[in-house]
C-alpha cells in the first residue's frame, strides 16, 4: 500500500473514533440506567466498535513513515487500548464473569468472531529488538559458562581396518539380499496374476481397436473428473479441508514492500532525533537571549502597571500556578490583581471558618429536628431516582480527546502532495522545540524575577515583607518536618546494595530462577469461538468458556498493560492472574506466550524450584528481594508459578513435607501489595488441582481467575488439522477429522499432541504417500491415555463458583429471582383487587334490580 491509503485509513479510523466521542461526551448527561440488558448493550457496542479502530490504528502506525504522524497515532492508540481495558472492566463489573457473548452485536455491526481477536501491537517486540537480542546473547553466554546447556556428546569409535570391512561386506551382502527377495516376489506375483502367459495376438480390426481404447481412456478421464468435482463439492461444503496454497506473488510482494517501509521508517526516525537536537540548539543560540530580555521586560512592566493600578507590588504566581505563564495570559493587570486578592481572601475565610464549624454544624441539627420533612422526603426521592448504573470516569478518555484534537488541528487539512519521502516537517520541529526553549528560558528568567521583586518590596515595604518572610519560613519547616518523616516510614532497606544488577541477573540465571521462555506466539495456541453462549446465558445456563475467549483473556489482562508503559500506568490494575484447568490445556504455553508477545522476563518461583534453595527465613526473603529487584529494573517481567496450589494447601502430603511447599505463602500477597503502576510485572499461577488449596488465602492473592476447560468441538477440529499439519502430514480426503475430533471428546490439547507425535514417527511419514493416514491409527495411543471425565469438569465448576466473582454473581441471581417473584405477587394482588371490584359492582347491580 502507498503513503496515501495508510493516509485515507487513518482519516477513516479518526472519523470512527470520533464519532464514538460525541457518544461518550453527550450534551445532556445521561441518566442512570437500571436496565441491566440495555447497559451490557451499550458497553459491548463500545466495546467493539473501539476493537475494530485499536486494529486499524495498529496497522497504521506499523506501517506508516512520516514520524511525526507516527507520534500522533501512537498518542491515540495508547489511548485506544486503555479505554479497551476499562470497558472490558465494566462489563466484567455488571456481569460478574469473565467472559462475555456478543452474538447479537455481531450481527448488527456486520462483523465475524474473527473480529472479537485482540491484535498486539507489533511495536511492543520492534521498538526493542536490539535489547531482546542482547539479553538473548548475555542469557546463552552465562549458560554457556555455568555448564548449563547441555550438548549431545558426539562418540567417535575406532576400529581396525580387518573389521572395517568385514562391516562392508555384512552390510553388502543384506543389501542384495533384500533386492534378490524383491525381484522374487515381484515374479511370483506376477505368476499369479498371469502376467507370465505368451499373449496371443488379437484378430480385432482396427476400428474396434480403436473404439477399445477411446471406451478405456473416455472412462479414465470421466472416473477422474467425478472425482475432483466430488472433492470440490466436499470442501466447498467444509467436509474436506481444503489444501492451503503458498503464499502467492502479489502475497509477496505486499511482504517486501512491509519490510522495506520499516527500513524507510527507521531512516526517517534517525534524521528526526538527529534534526530535534540541531533545531533546539540553533533556536536556543539565535532566539534565547531575545526571549530572554523580551520575557524580562514584559515583567518589569507587569510590576509597574500592577503597581499603578493597585498601589502595591504584586505577589509572583508560583511555579506550580504556572508562574510567569499565568501573568500573559491574556489578562490585564487589575483582573490579575483582583484573582490574586481573591485567592487570599478565600485562604483567610477558609481558616476563620475552621473554628466555627461545631457551632454552625449543633444548630443545623436542630433545626432538622424541628422538622424539615419536606426537605428530607424531597432528597429520599431525588436519592431513590439517582440510583442506577453509571459509567465511571475515565483515565484515558482525555488522552483520546487530546490525540484527536492534535490530528484535526495539525494534520486533517495539511496538503502532504510534496512530501513523497515522507520526511519530518522542519516547521513543526522548529515550532515544538521553540515552545521548549521559551519553558526553560521563563524557568530561569521566573528565578532572577522573583528575587527582583523582593528585593522591590524590601525596598518599598519592609515591615509587611518581614511579617510575610516569617510566616513563609515556618510553614515551609513544618511541610518540610512531615514530608521527611513521612519519607522515613516508606524507606525499605535495600539488601544488595553493595552488588549490580549484572551480578544479579547472572545469579538468577545459574540458580535456575530466571528462565527463557519458549518462542511461542498467541496465536499458536489454537481455539475456535464459542456459538452458544448467548443462547446458553438466555436459557440461565453458565457456558464453560471457550479457548477462543481464554486467548482474548490473555491478551487483555497480560500482553496489553505489560507492552505499554502509559496503559498499565491508568488502567485498572492487574496484578496477578491464575490460570486453572485440567492438565493438558496449555496453562504453561500461555505464559510463554505472555513472555515472547511482550519480550518480557520469566522468572520461576514454583514450589518444586524453590525446594534447598536459600532455606530459611531471612534466606526466602532475599530471593524475593534480589528477584523484584532485578524484575523492575529489566521489566516487563513475568514470575510464574507452577502447581499454585503447593503454596496454599490445606494439608501437606506426606511425601511433600520435605520440599516446604508453603515457604510462600506469607511473602506472596506482600509481593502483590508492593507492586506499583510504574512496575510493569505481572505474577502468574497455573494450577491444576486448584481445590486443594485455602481458597481464602489463594484469591486474596490472584485476584483474576481464569478457568480454562477442555476443548470443544469445533476446537478439537482446528486442533487436529493443525498439528497434523506441523508435523509434516497434511490432512487428505481420505482422513476423517471430523469422526477424530468426535471421538476425542473428554481430551485435552495434550492428550491430541501426544497422540499424534506418536503416530507420526519417521518411518510412517516416509511411507504417506503409499499408505495415506486413517482415523483408527490414533485411537490405540488415545486408548492409553485418560480424558478428562465429567466428574472432575464439575469440581473445576463447583471450585470456581466459590471464588469471590463466583459467589457475587450467584448472590446476584437470587436477587433477581426474589425481585422477580416480588413483581409477580405485586401484579397477582393487582389483579385479585381487580376482580372483587368487578365483583362488588356486580353484587351492587343486582341489589338495586331487586329494589326495582
Amino acid at each position: 500500500m502507498s503513503h496515501r491509503s495508510y493516509t485515507r485509513m487513518w482519516a477513516a479510523a479518526q472519523r470512527d473514533l470520533e464519532n464514538l466521542l460525541v457518544d461518550e461526551f453527550p450534551p445532556v448527561a445521561p441518566r442512570p440506567q437500571k436496565d441491566r440488558l440495555q447497559i451490557f448493550q451499550g458497553l459491548a457496542t463500545f466495546y467493539l466498535k473501539y476493537l475494530q479502530i485499536f486494529r486499524s490504528l495498529e496497522v497504521i502506525y506499523d506501517q506508516i513513515v512520516h514520524p511525526q504522524k507516527r507520534r500522533t497515532v501512537r498518542h491515540v492508540l495508547d489511548g485506544v487500548m486503555g479505554r479497551l481495558l476499562e470497558l472490558k472492566n465494566e462489563m466484567v463489573e455488571l456481569e460478574l464473569s469473565e467472559f462475555h457473548y456478543f452474538d447479537d452485536m455481531l450481527q448488527d455491526l456486520k462483523l465475524t468472531p474473527e473480529d472479537l481477536e485482540i491484535p498486539i501491537p507489533r511495536y511492543f517486540l520492534r521498538e526493542k529488538m536490539q535489547v531482546l537480542r542482547d539479553r538473548e546473547r548475555t542469557l546463552a553466554h552465562i549458560l554457556a559458562k555455568g555448564g548449563l546447556i547441555e550438548q549431545e556428546p558426539v562418540s567417535i569409535q575406532t576400529m581396525c581396518l580387518e573389521e572395517a570391512v568385514r562391516i562392508l561386506q555384512v552390510c553388502e551382502r543384506a543389501r542384495q539380499g533384500r533386492l534378490r527377495a524383491s525381484f522374487m516376489k515381484e515374479i511370483r506375483q506376477a505368476e499369479r496374476e498371469g502376467l507370465g502367459k505368451i499373449l496371443t495376438p488379437s484378430a480385432l480390426t482396427p476400428d474396434q481397436a480403436a473404439t477399445l481404447i477411446q471406451k478405456v481412456w473416455l472412462g479414465y478421464s470421466q472416473r477422474k473428473k467425478t472425482k475432483r468435482e466430488r472433492l470440490e463439492e466436499m470442501i466447498f461444503l467444509g467436509m474436506v479441508p481444503a489444501e492451503q496454497p503458498g503464499p502467492g506473488l502479489a502475497e509477496l510482494r505486499a511482504r517486501q514492500v512491509e519490510s522495506s517501509r520499516r527500513l524507510v521508517q527507521e531512516q526517517n526516525e534517525a534524521e528526526y532525533q538527529m534534526a530535534l537536537l540541531n533545531v533546539k540548539e540553533s533556536v536556543r543560540v539565535v532566539d534565547g537571549t531575545d526571549m530572554r530580555e523580551t520575557l524580562q521586560e514584559q515583567i518589569r512592566q507587569w510590576f509597574v502597571e500592577c503597581r499603578d493600578a493597585t498601589g502595591k507590588f504584586p505577589d509572583f504566581p508560583n511555579a506550580e500556578d504556572g508562574g510567569s505563564a499565568s501573568i500573559f495570559a491574556q489578562k490585564t493587570p487589575e483582573q490579575l490583581a483582583a484573582e490574586l486578592a481573591a485567592k487570599e481572601e478565600e485562604k483567610e475565610k477558609k481558616k476563620k471558618h475552621k473554628g466555627n464549624k461545631d457551632k454552625k454544624g449543633g444548630k443545623d441539627e436542630k433545626k432538622d429536628r424541628r422538622g424539615n420533612t419536606r426537605g428530607r422526603k424531597g432528597k429520599e426521592e431525588a436519592e431513590e431516582e439517582e440510583k442506577g448504573w453509571k459509567m465511571a470516569p475515565s483515565s484515558f478518555l482525555p488522552t483520546v480527546k487530546e490525540g484527536d484534537k492534535m490530528y484535526r488541528d495539525v494534520w486533517q487539512g495539511r496538503d502532504e502532495s510534496q512530501n513523497f519521502l515522507q520526511q519530518f516537517d522542519a516547521q513543526l520541529v522548529r515550532e515544538e522545540k521553540r515552545q521548549e526553549v521559551e519553558e526553560e528560558v521563563r524557568v530561569q528568567v521566573d528565578e532572577l524575577m522573583r528575587q527582583e521583586l523582593k528585593n522591590l518590596k524590601v525596598a518599598v515595604d519592609r515591615d509587611k515583607a518581614k511579617k510575610r518572610k516569617k510566616t513563609k519560613k515556618g510553614n515551609k519547616k513544618k511541610k518540610k518536618s512531615k514530608k521527611i518523616s513521612k519519607k522515613k516510614k516508606k524507606k525499605e532497606r535495600d539488601l544488595t546494595a553493595d552488588r549490580t544488577i549484572e551480578s544479579l541477573y547472572e545469579q538468577l540465571i545459574l540458580e535456575g530462577f530466571l528462565i527463557r521462555p519458549m518462542n511461542i506466539k498467541l496465536s499458536d495456541y489454537i481455539g475456535e469461538y464459542s456459538y452458544l453462549g448467548t443462547t446458553l446465558r438466555q436459557a440461565d445456563i453458565e457456558p464453560m468458556p471457550s479457548l477462543s475467549d481464554v486467548r482474548q483473556l490473555i491478551a487483555l489482562y497480560g500482553i496489553l498493560p505489560l507492552g505499554s508503559q502509559s496503559v498499565h500506568e491508568k488502567a485498572p490494575a492487574v496484578k496477578s492472574i491464575l490460570l486453572s484447568g485440567p492438565a493438558g490445556v496449555g496453562k504453561k504455553m500461555l505464559v510463554h506466550a505472555l513472555c515472547t508477545e511482550t519480550g518480557a522476563n520469566l522468572f520461576n518461583l514454583s514450589p518444586d524450584n524453590l525446594t534447598g534453595k536459600y532455606p530459611g527465613r531471612s534466606g526466602l526473603q532475599y530471593l524475593l528481594h534480589m528477584v523484584l529487584k532485578v524484575a523492575r529494573q529489566l521489566q516487563p517481567s513475568v514470575i510464574w508459578i507452577g502447581d499454585a496450589e503447593k503454596t496454599f494447601y490445606k494439608k501437606v502430603p506426606k511425601t511433600e513435607k520435605e520440599m516446604e511447599p508453603k515457604r510462600l505463602k506469607k511473602d506472596l500477597s506482600k509481593v502483590v501489595k508492593s507492586l506499583k503502576p510504574e512496575d510493569r510485572i505481572v505474577i502468574v499461577g497455573t494450577t491444576r488441582r486448584p481445590f486443594d488449596a485455602d481458597l481464602k488465602a489463594f484469591c486474596k492473592v490472584y485476584r483474576k481467575v481464569v478457568l480454562i476447560p477442555r476443548p470443544d468441538y469445533a476446537s478439537r477440529l482446528a486442533l487436529w488439522r493443525e498439528l497434523l499439519r506441523v508435523n509434516g502430514a497434511p490432512p487428505g480426503p481420505s482422513l476423517d477429522l471430523s469422526s477424530l475430533a468426535k471421538v476425542t471428546d473428554g481430551y485435552t490439547q495434550g492428550h491430541i499432541l501426544q497422540a499424534v507425535r506418536a503416530v507420526l514417527s519417521a518411518r510412517r511419514l516416509a511411507r504417506l504417500s503409499a499408505r495415506p493416514l486413517a482415523a483408527s491409527e490414533f485411537i490405540p495411543p488415545l486408548a492409553r491415555l485418560d480424558p478428562v471425565f465429567k466428574e472432575e469438569e464439575e469440581a473445576f465448576k463447583m471450585w470456581y463458583s466459590r471464588t469471590p466473582l463466583g459467589k457475587r454473581r450467584a448472590r446476584a441471581a437470587r436477587t433477581m429471582e426474589e425481585e422477580a417473584e416480588i413483581e409477580k405477587r405485586k401484579a397477582k394482588d393487582k389483579k385479585g383487587r381487580g376482580q372483587k371490584k368487578s365483583k362488588d359492582d356486580k353484587s351492587k347491580t343486582k341489589k338495586k334490580k331487586k329494589k326495582k
